[in-house]
């Protein structure tokens, strides 16, 4: 029996794309580095760094010409999202746009994310 392919855990708008690599061209980074935290009011946080080399156990992702690792823990919680860059006349920042996020905070800064669940079709 064939598998399904796999979806990718985390990918790049274009806009998120081209503003990574500017700050890592800056910063000398080699990767991006994406994960999840316990906080906040909703219970979760995104967590975005820059890295020189993956941890041991890191998933590694290639997307839109940026190479991404996402920390093992957080897996399950971010597969299928797409991370943003979006630009307003008062802020600039990086959005998460996850199909497994379920609720976030009033102030935006922390959700509610339901790991990922492979539905057999």
């Amino acid at each position: 029996m064939a598998r399904r392919p796999r979806p990718k855990i985390v990918t790049l708008s274009d806009a998120a794309a081209k503003r990574v690599k500017e700050i890592m061209s800056e910063r000398g980074a080699g990767f991006l580095r994406v994960g999840v935290k316990n906080g906040g009011c909703a219970g979760m946080e995104y967590v975005m760094d820059y890295a020189q080399a993956p941890e041991p156990l890191d998933e590694r992702v290639a997307d839109n010409d940026v190479e991404i690792v996402v920390d093992a823990k957080a897996v399950l919680f971010l597969l299928g999202s797409q991370i943003d860059y979006e630009v307003s006349p008062l802020h600039s920042k990086f959005v998460f746009r996850n199909p497994n996020q379920t609720d976030a905070c009033g102030c935006g800064e922390s959700v509610t994310i339901a790991p990922f669940e492979d539905v057999a079709e």
